[in-house]
């Protein structure tokens, strides 16, 4: 395991069994961020670095029981810590790194990453492996429940002109990685980015 991997396990396992209780508030936000995606009944859908699981109800509910709902993540406290809440009734949850997918080439509609571009080793390589994975036209959503300005203040930093999140970077970042970004908001009370995988 790469040192990155084992840093992003480290910090993930420590934060894992109070992560819910931290940001109790954020239901909402994931809803409407998975509203977003506009996700069809019967798709199938990636939760990449999916963490405790927020995401996977509202995205079982917009795919309904026809539909798959993959949580995948590389923490298996943070995996333990959905299954205590119950998501995994919602998903299938795989401990499986999100940069080499156990995963068919196109075989999702769509990918849904709540935090995850900052935790990539690699954003342009690991942004391709999801591009690989999702068919033609399907859909990702990259989303933080805060924007960047509100996220770097609760952590006590300045954003700064290299991040990722930041327009500039990312919309040719996507693009590179074949993905095409279609929207992009960054408030204070959400980050979502959505991009189309290219033909």
């Amino acid at each position: 395991m790469s040192d990155d991997h084992t840093h992003v396990q480290e910090f993930f396992a420590a934060r894992a069994a109070d992560w819910d209780s931290r940001f109790p508030d954020d239901g909402p936000a994931y809803a409407a961020a998975v509203a977003d995606l506009a996700l069809r009944e019967g798709d199938r859908v990636l939760d990449a670095g999916c963490g405790t699981g927020r995401a996977l109800t509202p995205l079982r509910a917009a795919v309904g029981p026809a539909g798959v709902v993959i949580g995948a993540d590389l923490t298996p406290d943070m995996l333990q810590a959905a299954v205590r809440a119950g998501r995994d009734r919602d998903g299938r949850l795989l401990l499986t790194d999100v940069t080499a997918l156990p995963l068919r080439s196109q075989s999702l509609d769509a990918v849904f990453g709540a935090g995850l571009i900052s935790h990539l080793p690699h954003p342009a390589e690991n942004l391709r492996e999801l591009a690989r994975v999702v068919r033609p036209g399907g859909t990702l959503a990259l989303f933080h429940p805060i924007g960047r300005a509100a996220l770097a203040a609760r952590q006590g930093r300045q954003i700064t002109p290299d991040d990722l999140r930041a327009e500039p970077n990312l919309r040719p970042l996507l693009a590179g990685s074949g993905w095409r970004m279609t929207s992009y908001v960054d408030q204070d009370d959400r980050f979502l980015a959505l991009a189309v995988r290219e033909g």
